[in-house]
């Protein structure tokens, strides 16, 4: 997943080897295989909205993987029509008003998209909502009829990552929303497919920056925003 982001209150400033680099107003999170910190001193207000990888092709006329890891000001990706969605967004009365204003603006540049791949957005849906059931990318591959060079291309073009990586992405993402449950750390590995609890380990310090026993005791940085 990706997301457009908008904050109407405050400054944030990302942290890079401890030191705060200054950020942007408004713009897009594209789909990251790393976590990235931010930091705000001041009162604020975000506003975002998650849209899937395979938009990005449609919206941006680009692959996703050009942009994976890239946070990218909505001025720079959309010029005059970005600096007014900005502005709106900003001056909007409350956050039911923001999302009508970037729903529209969204349909409408969707208006412009080429033909896409209706193949490969079917593969992207049933990896993320059927993670632990989609077999290996051979399989995958195999069902819309193609190598599995090919699909691994295409995939990759539509979703920002490899199949193999976007799984790995999908599975930690069902570990995480086991927050706040009471099952123990072994059972959640168990539960999102797994094979031990070192592979479990690895990635959620890999994708979150934390040992997943720090992370799901609720003491990791951001968490006390988490159901805000």
């Amino acid at each position: 997943m990706c997301g457009n982001g908008f904050h109407y209150q405050g400054d944030f400033a990302e942290i890079i080897n401890e030191q705060h680099e200054g950020g942007w107003k408004a713009g897009l999170h594209f789909q990251s295989g790393v976590y990235r910190r931010f930091i705000t001193t001041q009162n604020f207000g975000i506003f975002g909205a998650y849209v899937y990888p395979y938009a990005i092709p449609q919206l941006l006329n680009m692959p996703s993987s050009e942009v994976t890891g890239e946070m990218l000001d909505v001025k720079e990706l959309f010029g005059s029509d970005g600096h007014r969605l900005e502005e709106e967004m900003m001056l909007a009365a409350d956050n039911t008003n923001r999302a009508k204003i970037l729903s529209a603006f969204l349909e409408r540049r969707l208006l412009f998209s080429f033909t896409k791949d209706t193949h490969i957005i079917t593969a992207i849906h049933q990896v993320i909502n059927h993670t632990q059931s989609v077999g290996t990318v051979n399989a995958l591959a195999d069902r819309y009829a193609l190598s599995t060079r090919q699909f691994n291309r295409k995939f990759k073009e539509y979703a920002g990552f490899s199949p193999k990586m976007y799984l790995r992405l999908m599975r930690l993402r069902s570990a995480l929303n086991d927050y706040g449950s009471t099952k123990s750390l072994t059972q959640i590995a168990l539960d999102c497919g797994y094979y031990d609890q070192s592979h479990f380990i690895h990635d959620v310090k890999t994708f979150t920056g934390y040992h997943p026993g720090h992370y799901f005791s609720g003491r990791a940085e951001g968490q006390e925003y988490r159901n805000v």
